[in-house]
């Protein structure tokens, strides 16, 4: 969006949902649109209250712009596999950029750490003159909790103010002009820069009663920039993928990194809350939370090429945080492990684009989904026998001998509740039904189960009750579960309806390729549930809230896994390249595609979206290899499995548990 004047965000537009870029340093996290406005930062933790949220309402949440007072080019780029945000301006006399970053680098002391900066919850943002000259200006307009709250502003400085207001305080430093307060809780600056001008500004944020204001040295500034660069390429250097899609790999493991919480390890399903499924409708959701449904695929994409211990990290989080009574599993978490996430309906905001309400929280944190069972088996299934841990050294940690006696009360409470109706994997608000998708993922905690302690009876597992119920699953599924006019799978047990869970089929292992009920699952799935070559989750609308929904970006991935799997190389690369018309120019991918008026919906970057992102193209790129030494392609869901005798002995430098 090219800037005509200096305008605050109340007079613009939203912008399109894909022109947002992300930053984070694992702690805090902010979207910036592509005029160079912070539209939404939240620091500290992802789920805090932000302190800037325009995003969701242009009047009343607040925003930090930088850039020229004159119209101006707009282009923009991540510096070279970093998650650092660089915006150029090209005006009619001359060119800026602003380097846009959170910093944070490894801890010195311990490998795979965080250092713990000070100031820790730092954004720093650079500005220079590369060309001629131009006016820059700043505004600079907090609104803490939501825009409920108009900080006071004091400036203390001609290049220092403090603003406080509820729980938040911030400290910003300006070197560009001098601060001028706007007595509405901001203020503003502006100043003509050079060529080879360069200006730091930076925003502290600290609870109210810890803020010590105190001034950074700019070459301090410019210093930690480049630290946090060098660590990103460093991080970024370490992936094994050396394919003909390395850029879209490397930056979808840049997002869930970007997305993962330091401090636990947890990974966030999205950077944002309550970006609309259908603009102006009342789908909008809170996805700042860790999701059981997402942890195998998630952990998968991590560990394939190269990022065991953040598959490690997650995986040990999930299973600290879920365990307890099998009976008390719930679906998602907060990042800190959080059980209570209470959904509240913000109604004092107009939300994007005027899709209400805006919510935080999420309400599905109660709901019954039977899915979860093989999910979380599945994490401790991936860890064993694709990322390499050894079974003598895991029963001899009194940590993990703790958690596989967990899983196996889980695939107790899998055998004996499968038979339950539940609200399925989507979330649904219309009530517990027999959803197809939960039963094949009992089948799945049962199956794998089965595998992972055949060869622990020490832990008494009830193998042969495992084995009974696994086979009265299959059964169910298989005959009440299909259609038995096309052979296709459907949504529930006796209807008719489809869903996109219906390809899990065969991306679990339930079925093989050459099933016929694959076939028709995909074709149906493929004819039915797709739009201009994009997947809906589902078409019938018997899930408790109006309103329509776009394509879901993870479900036309899985058709083109589906396709890869089953040989159709070329059909696979088309619906790839589809999906790819959506990634941004930065590499970003949201939820969901709405495929009628050709943009982006729902929350943004989408963890789901960028692991099915990877998914597709390792199987993609699988088939042809298959096809060119002509054996039959095979379902990549992780790293490639280690021989028995490869486990025995593990490297020192990889850990031999998730601890």
């Amino acid at each position: 969006m090219d800037s005509k004047t200096r305008v605050r965000p109340a007079e613009t537009p939203y912008p399109p949902i894909s022109d947002y870029a992300f930053l984070s340093d694992c702690h805090s996290l902010g979207m910036v649109a592509r005029d160079g406005t912070l539209e939404w930062m939240c620091f500290h933790r992802f789920d805090n209250n932000p302190v800037f949220a325009c995003m969701l309402d242009r009047e009343k949440g607040g925003f930090f712009r930088v850039a020229p007072v004159a119209p101006s080019t707009i282009t923009r780029r991540y510096l070279p596999d970093t998650n650092v945000l660089e915006t150029r301006f090209t005006t009619d006399t001359g060119v800026i950029t602003v380097t846009d970053c959170l910093p944070c680098w490894e801890d010195e002391r311990e490998s795979g750490k965080l250092a713990i900066t000070q100031p820790r919850h730092l954004l720093i943002r650079l500005v220079r003159c590369e060309k001629g000259e131009v006016e820059v200006a700043v505004t600079f307009s907090p609104r803490f909790d939501f825009g409920r709250t108009t900080p006071y502003l004091h400036p203390i400085a001609d290049d220092l103010a403090v603003v406080f207001g509820g729980a938040d305080s911030l400290l910003l430093q300006c070197n560009l002009g001098r601060i001028t307060s706007d007595a509405k809780g901001g203020c503003d600056a502006r100043e003509v820069l050079r060529a080879g001008d360069t200006r730091e500004i930076a925003l502290q944020w600290a609870r109210p009663h810890q803020m010590k204001p105190a001034r950074l040295e700019s070459a301090d500034l410019r210093t930690r920039v480049e630290r946090t660069e060098s660590w990103w390429r460093s991080w970024a250097g370490r992936c094994t993928y050396e394919g003909p899609h390395r850029d879209l790999v490397v930056r979808s493991l840049l997002v869930l990194k970007g997305l993962t919480y330091a401090d636990t390890g947890a990974i966030i399903a999205a950077a944002t809350t309550s970006l609309p499924e259908e603009v102006g409708g009342v789908r909008n959701w809170d996805y700042r939370f860790s999701w059981l449904r997402d942890s195998s695929v998630l952990i998968a994409a991590l560990g394939m090429f190269g990022y065991r211990q953040e598959a490690r990290q997650f995986a040990r989080f999930l299973l600290t945080t879920t365990a307890g009574r099998t009976d008390e599993l719930q679906i998602l978490y907060g990042i800190g492990g959080e059980r209570f996430l209470q959904e509240t309906d913000l109604t004092f905001l107009d939300g994007y684009r005027g899709s209400r309400p805006v919510r935080t929280g999420n309400g599905a944190f109660d709901q019954l989904q039977m899915d979860t069972y093989g999910e979380l088996i599945g994490v401790m299934y991936g860890l064993i026998h694709n990322l390499g841990i050894n079974y003598e050294k895991l029963m001899a940690d009194p940590a993990t001998r703790f958690w596989m006696d967990f899983i196996r009360q889980v695939a107790d409470t899998a055998a004996s509740r499968w038979k339950e109706p539940d609200d399925g994997i989507w979330e649904t608000r219309g009530g517990r039904q027999h959803f197809v998708f939960s039963k094949l993922m009992a089948w799945v905690a049962l199956d794998r189960a089965i595998t992972l302690f055949e060869p622990l009876p020490e832990l008494n597992p009830d193998l042969d009750g495992w084995r009974r119920a696994r086979d009265e699953v299959r059964q169910a599924i298989e005959t009440q579960g299909v259609d038995p006019d096309t052979g296709a799978f459907v949504q529930t047990f006796g209807q008719k309806a489809l869903d996109a869970t219906g390809l899990q089929v065969l991306l679990s292992g339930f079925l093989p390729p050459d099933d016929p009920r694959v076939a028709a699952t995909v074709e149906r799935i493929d004819k039915e549930l797709t739009r201009d070559g994009h997947v809906y989750r589902y078409i019938d609308r018997k899930d408790g809230l109006p309103g329509e929904e776009g394509t879901f970006a993870f479900c036309t991935l899985w058709l083109t896994t589906c396709f890869a799997v089953r040989g159709d190389v070329e059909r696979a690369e088309e619906r790839l390249g589809q999906v790819l018309e959506y990634v941004n120019d930065l590499g970003l991918l949201a939820e969901e595609i709405d495929p009628v008026n050709h943009e982006s919906l729902g929350n943004v970057p989408q963890a789901f979206s960028h692991a099915g992102l990877i998914q597709a193209i390792v199987n993609i790129e699988n088939a042809r290899a298959a096809r060119s030494e002509g054996r039959a392609p095979a379902v990549i869901a992780g790293p490639a499995p280690r021989e028995a005798k490869e486990r025995a002995t593990i490297p020192a430098s990889e850990p031999s548990s998730p601890t």
